[in-house]
């Protein structure tokens, strides 16, 4: 079976709202590099590792045409971005990688007992 690849461009901003732009062939750890401090530069000094945007593509190059768009918008634009989906700047990759709680359903009510 042939593998389909997908890739995103994200925002990852710091509790500041500092923010950086990327794109990565896997989301998941991607976040996870930036939230350990593992990626060098800029995202690390400032501690830029909440995932707050980000945007799904199948082709590569229309993910990298896409991060060059968002990179050449001017902060105020971008900080527009960001607020038209997530308007508090959640950090939307917080619930990653926790344990999944199953979902608790209602006591059956113990049958009552019947004189006869």
């Amino acid at each position: 079976m042939k593998r389909q690849w997908h890739f995103w461009v994200y925002i990852v901003a710091s509790k500041s709202r500092h923010i950086y732009t990327g794109m990565t062939n896997n989301i998941t750890r991607r976040i996870a590099e930036h939230k350990s401090g593992h990626i060098e530069g800029v995202t690390q000094k400032y501690h830029i590792n909440r995932l707050v945007y980000f945007e799904k593509y199948r082709y590569v190059g229309n993910a990298i045409e896409r991060e060059k768009q968002i990179k050449g918008l001017d902060r105020k634009k971008r900080v527009a971005l960001i607020e038209a989906l997530n308007p508090t700047w959640e950090d939307l990759s917080d619930e990653w990688g926790k344990p999944i709680e199953p979902l608790k359903t209602k006591a059956d009510p113990s049958p009552t007992k019947v004189d006869s």
